[in-house]
């Protein structure tokens, strides 16, 4: 057997964890992949958030919060040579109001289309 008095405490707790310690998990929708000695399970789940639009709003007006928030400090930013920092995020934000209006145009045209 393995010594294990060089881990942590906390590592050790975990050496004595087994399998049957938890609790027999639902298998309904759950599919099984077995490539090589690894095995990979895919649950039937729906994702979160089906065009983007959502997740590309926030991520854009986390771009325009971070822009803002540097532009008071432009000239200590300029001055220590980080004055890019400012600018990518403007640019993150030009990108991001494209990508929005992208995600949104494609959402409108996926539910015309399921109208019909």
């Amino acid at each position: 057997m393995q010594s294990w008095s060089h881990l942590p405490a906390a590592a050790a707790y975990i050496r004595g964890v087994q399998h049957s310690d938890y609790p027999e998990q639902p298998v309904d929708g759950v599919v099984r992949h077995e490539i090589g000695n690894r095995t990979y399970v895919v649950a039937d789940v729906d994702p979160l958030d089906l065009d983007g639009t959502w997740t590309v709003a926030v991520g854009t007006g986390l771009f325009l919060l971070a822009f803002l928030g540097l532009l008071p400090f432009h000239g200590r930013l300029e001055a220590a040579g980080r004055g890019w920092w400012q600018w990518t995020c403007l640019a993150g934000f030009a990108l991001g109001v494209i990508g929005w209006e992208y995600c949104r145009r494609r959402r409108n045209h996926r539910e015309a289309r399921e109208k019909l």
